[in-house]
């Protein structure tokens, strides 16, 4: 088997309500899309949601790597060679870690097409439906505390609270909202680096009574050892975010103790074998972890909640990049019920693109 064809396109998409974290406020996604044809006719699909304060990409960057560097290591290679590719890849461009995750993406797609198997049952087949939280972006308290009740009222067992902003009223909301969602709600929050180190432990030690779950990036991610002074002071599991771009960041995090759990996203890393290796690394420091995602098309928080199905410590999920997006081309690839995310059963990634359903 031999890849023939190769196609990247780029899809702009609106969010039915835009919203605010401790840096910005987003209104808007660009995903960009690749699409790869063998010469037995199998199809698959990968995505890359570049970000450039994250990823340091841009749209234009990635297409450009796509087609300038991926396509001609691609076409006429064995899919099924898949790390020998993703080596040269990550050789070629270790600072596109969108892009090799589009990579990576459409190859593990082609791997579970080509035996007719969902890839989270080759990958390891742990469980077969993953708990999410679903996120309420920077806003005023009232507003923050309603939200919350709607997102109950839709089925959510999980809320994920944008913090970082106002020491005071982060303190508010977390507060009202335990009493408005009541005490089976888990209740998880996110700095965005927001916080210093006082304040990150203020936050929590204010916040005792709601029982939150864990704190996500409380501080800037060129000073990790600030985390690790906050996992020092706090009761509660610390999360490394954007201090984990890569494997080396894992072993550094684990190895200083820096951190209590980590946060895995595909397009940070570079795509679901990275994820593997460091979720390796996590499982022998007792971190554990939660498998996130940017704004992403649902065929990348499908290939998220694959790697996530897979192994046993991958203890949370926050895959809800896609429920805001309007007009994303591979809508339904996931299924949302009562707070779960379902695979497809399809083979692969299990990935529905619109026209051709």
């Amino acid at each position: 088997m031999r890849i023939k064809q190769t196609e990247t396109w780029q899809v702009d998409m609106g969010l039915k309500e835009p919203y605010t974290i401790a840096y910005e406020t987003i209104d808007k996604a660009t995903n960009i899309f690749l699409r790869l044809q063998t010469n037995t006719g199998i199809v698959a699909y990968g995505c890359a949601a570049p970000d450039e304060a994250v990823t340091g990409e841009t749209p234009s960057d990635v297409i450009e790597t796509l087609e300038g560097i991926a396509k001609p290591l691609l076409m006429n290679a064995d899919p099924f060679r898949r790390v020998r590719i993703t080596q040269k890849l990550t050789q070629a461009i270790p600072k596109s870690p969108s892009a090799r995750a589009a990579v990576d993406m459409a190859l593990h797609d082609l791997l579970g097409k080509a035996t007719g198997q969902p890839l989270w049952k080759l990958l390891g087949g742990y469980r077969d439906r993953m708990l999410t939280s679903v996120t309420i972006g920077i806003m005023g308290v009232n507003e923050t505390v309603e939200r919350a009740r709607d997102h109950v009222r839709e089925g959510f067992r999980a809320i994920k609270i944008k913090t970082g902003s106002s020491l005071e009223e982060d303190v508010e909301k977390v507060l009202r909202i335990r009493q408005a969602v009541g005490k089976t709600i888990g209740l998880r929050c996110d700095a965005n680096q927001g916080y210093s180190v006082s304040d990150a432990i203020e936050f929590v030690r204010r916040t005792r009574a709601a029982k939150i779950e864990l704190l996500e990036q409380p501080t800037p991610r060129e000073a990790p050892d600030l985390m690790g002074r906050v996992v020092a002071g706090v009761h509660i599991p610390v999360m490394a975010d954007e201090s984990l771009m890569s494997l080396r960041d894992a072993f550094r995090l684990a190895r200083r103790e820096l951190a209590d759990m980590v946060n895995v996203k595909l397009m940070k890393v570079g795509g679901i074998d990275e994820a593997l290796q460091i979720n390796a690394v996590a499982l022998a420091a007792r971190l554990e972890v939660m498998v996130g995602c940017m704004d992403e098309s649902a065929l990348a928080i499908a290939a998220g909640l694959h790697y996530a199905l897979a192994r046993p410590n991958v203890i949370y999920a926050d895959l809800d990049g896609h429920l805001d997006l309007m007009g994303d081309p591979f809508a339904g690839s996931v299924i949302l019920k009562n707070g779960y995310l379902y695979p497809s059963e399809a083979p692969g990634l299990g990935a529905i693109r619109e026209k051709d359903s």
